[in-house]
């Protein structure tokens, strides 16, 4: 006679694999059946400001300094158990990929390891008003070519928090004797994921088909595991997830190194007239201009790349950096992570404070006045009245982030201190944002202390060599660095 406890515990099973499938384990990169070219593959980025309508830059730097500040503080403020979420799902770059018979054109971000890509029917919540979303268009069916993931396969245990077979197959509804008999794993599917943002959350069925990026290159997977979801929550586009876990696109096409050079825009879309390089299998000659700063080993969030900021100089002046920053605990917790998928850095806020301070300092020193009306319009501080001239910008003094490993990257003006028209006057801010409330960062959760942000990667390729454990930093006119790869 069967339990009366027997339904409970089902649901109760399937509750606890769901709420923590977002928890990867780090396993050997698996190669997905790749047909790939001998030289780098070169493929485009597109920002998402080059398919919006005219804006004023001050509207997309308040949305987006809104947007960064919420997903980076949703994540470490997150109530109860806390569950380990990748950061933002890729708000500002797209890459296309076709599945099967089935075109894509997916957010690129480093900060996740998932691909996933929205499937009919679909539904997704808080999305009326999001670029990308529009609810007339339905998404098209499950790509044809493709078919579920078997519960036996390892990037199914990957997904699942490296849950044992047995397990997988039970939440698959495998018959207990199959389950004895070890006779289910391939006839079952891998039973549905949950994965959670830190700006918006999926459920997905995992599966497996051809992936390529035709008609740009021959490159091709024949057995490339992806997610159809049905049901998002604030996620209308779909994601591919570049970081260092398993199921990430570089890890299944085994490149283990790859870089991306994003064009600077200064939220004008003109500045956009060409996309930004994103390189697969980029691997610099010893004498390129790379520093590299080593990744922080973090077992507990391996779709992350954690590196450890020591400090940072305005001028002549040094700000040591928050301890957080600069280590990963025994939780996982702490480090800066370069992270594609968020705008603006972030900062722990006694950092931040002594950064701004400095900042403050120095630019009153030299004769500018703060513009308190457009830090509230613009959610970033502090602001000046600003002439955007040559002279005035050699003023501003100069801002350098040094990481561990000896590697010291100096910002371009523009990536830290932008000048735009607010209510009538020219002003200009910091573009570096606080993550917390002043003595509240040292309880307020885990995940990274700090997140370095794609506008003060413009400008610069920035290479991820997974298999070397760095990352590196060059300084690059970005849309001259797209003809001489093509070139090779």
């Amino acid at each position: 006679m069967a339990s009366p406890y027997a339904s409970s515990f089902v649901f109760f099973f399937l509750l606890t694999s769901l709420s923590t499938s977002s928890t990867r384990s780090h396993h050997p990169y698996i190669a997905a059946d790749v047909a790939a070219p001998p030289h780098p593959l070169l493929l485009p980025l597109t920002h998402s400001l080059s398919h919006s309508p005219q804006t004023h830059p001050l509207q997309l730097i308040h949305s987006s300094s809104l947007r960064s500040a919420a997903s980076f503080r949703r994540r470490r403020r997150r109530h109860g158990r806390p569950i380990p979420l990748p950061l933002s799902s890729g708000s500002d770059y797209t890459l296309s990929l076709s599945f099967g018979s089935s075109n894509a054109s997916l957010f690129m971000d480093t900060g996740s390891d998932l691909v996933w890509l929205p499937c009919s029917p679909f539904q997704c919540i808080l999305c009326d008003g999001k670029p990308f979303f529009d609810p007339s268009t339905p998404p098209p069916p499950r790509p044809p070519s493709s078919a579920p993931l078997p519960c036996s396969a390892p990037l199914c245990s990957s997904a699942h928090s490296s849950l044992p077979l047995s397990d997988l197959c039970a939440a698959a509804h495998c018959p207990l004797e199959l389950i004895e008999t070890s006779s289910c794993s391939s006839s079952f599917p891998c039973p549905q994921l949950y994965y959670a943002y830190g700006d918006g959350s999926l459920i997905a069925n995992l599966l497996r088909g051809p992936v390529s990026f035709s008609p740009v290159s021959p490159i091709s997977a024949s057995k490339f595991t992806f997610a159809c979801a049905h049901s998002t929550l604030a996620e209308p586009l779909g994601v591919a997830g570049f970081g260092p876990g398993p199921l990430s696109l570089p890890s299944q096409l085994a490149q283990l190194s790859f870089s991306y050079c994003l064009v600077s825009h200064s939220f004008l879309p003109e500045r956009l007239r060409r996309p930004s390089p994103l390189i697969l299998g980029r691997s610099p000659s010893p004498k390129s201009p790379f520093v590299y700063t080593p990744i922080l080993p973090n077992p507990k969030h391996p779709y992350f790349y954690s590196v450890s900021l020591l400090s940072i100089s305005v001028g002549r002046e040094t700000i040591p950096a928050s301890p957080q920053l600069a280590a990963v605990d025994r939780n996982g917790d702490g480090g800066m992570v370069v992270d594609s998928g968020t705008t603006f850095t972030m900062l722990p806020a006694n950092t931040h404070r002594r950064l701004s301070a400095e900042f403050h300092r120095q630019m009153a020193r030299r004769g500018f006045t703060r513009a308190v009306a457009a830090e509230r319009r613009t959610g970033l501080w502090p602001c000046y009245r600003y002439r955007s001239s040559r002279n005035e910008t050699r003023r501003v003094p100069s801002l350098a982030l040094h990481f561990a490993g000896n590697a010291s990257v100096r910002l371009p003006p523009g990536n830290y201190f932008l000048g735009f028209e607010s209510e009538g006057e020219r002003v200009g801010c910091l573009m570096v944002m606080s993550g917390g409330d002043e003595g509240v960062e040292e309880v307020d959760g885990g995940g990274p202390a700090g997140t370095l942000g794609n506008f003060q990667q413009q400008g610069m390729e920035v290479v991820y060599d997974i298999e070397m454990g760095r990352v590196g930093f060059a300084r690059r006119r970005c849309d001259s660095l797209w003809d001489s790869v093509s070139r090779g």
